[in-house]
């Protein structure tokens, strides 16, 4: 059975059996600017399918515990199934390119670093291309992506779902679909398999089922996940 999350309309996310489920932690300098993913740990789901909270209000988070049936929240997913490919916007560089599809945009940050990847790739300079390649990689959403001679840049990334912690922002994140995770709307649409993806699971985002950083501005989604 090949892994796959599966969106229950009005409901949660269905992860199908095997797929890891891990705690990532945005890990910040001493500037106060995300460096680098730090790991937590890795809850035990027993070999079985899992359902993860997609309205924000659960008190069992990162599962569901059904508090969706009494809360109002945005359920309808609403984003635009157009291939990264074909919706991303190009910023040519001297060395490489770097595509952006802002709508994707999880504000992890990692793009802020060393004067922000935009600058980065426009600058002609290795050290500069390869700042610009760790930053856009470093993208939880694959909003960011840096091609170079025609080839896409993608991070090797383990086949799991990471669910985001950011202590420096004292919020939850999204959940970090990695690795070509098959993921299939409520109504049977299949969204493009991608090697990175955050999906929404404060039940706000206005890009349904896709995190859009509204989880930033809920009061539900402060503090942890244990």
């Amino acid at each position: 059975m090949s892994e796959k999350i599966k969106i229950i309309e009005d409901g949660p996310y269905l992860v199908s059996p095997g797929v890891p489920l891990k705690i990532n932690i945005i890990e910040c300098a001493g500037d106060g600017l995300p460096e680098k993913w730090a790991e937590g740990k890795t809850y035990d789901t027993q070999g079985k399918p899992y359902a993860l909270c997609r309205c924000g209000r659960s008190k069992t988070k990162p599962f569901c515990d059904g508090a969706h049936t009494s809360c109002r929240w945005n359920k309808k997913e609403t984003a635009q199934n157009i291939p990264y490919m074909q919706s991303a916007q190009k910023c040519a560089g001297p060395r490489a390119d770097l595509l952006d599809k802002e709508e994707l945009c999880a504000v992890a940050r990692f793009c802020d670093r060393h004067g922000q990847v935009w600058n980065l790739i426009e600058k002609d300079d290795e050290t500069s291309l390869k700042l610009a390649i760790e930053e856009a990689c470093n993208c939880p959403a694959g909003r960011l992506t840096v091609v170079k001679d025609g080839k896409v840049i993608e991070p090797q990334l383990p086949r799991e779902i990471g669910v985001v912690q950011d202590p420096a922002m004292k919020h939850r994140g999204p959940l970090w679909v990695k690795s070509g995770i098959e993921l299939e709307g409520a109504k049977g649409v299949k969204y493009e398999t991608r090697n990175r993806m955050t999906l929404c699971r404060c039940g706000e985002s206005s890009n349904m089922p896709f995190c859009d950083a509204t989880h930033l501005r809920c009061p539900h989604m402060k503090g942890a996940d244990e």
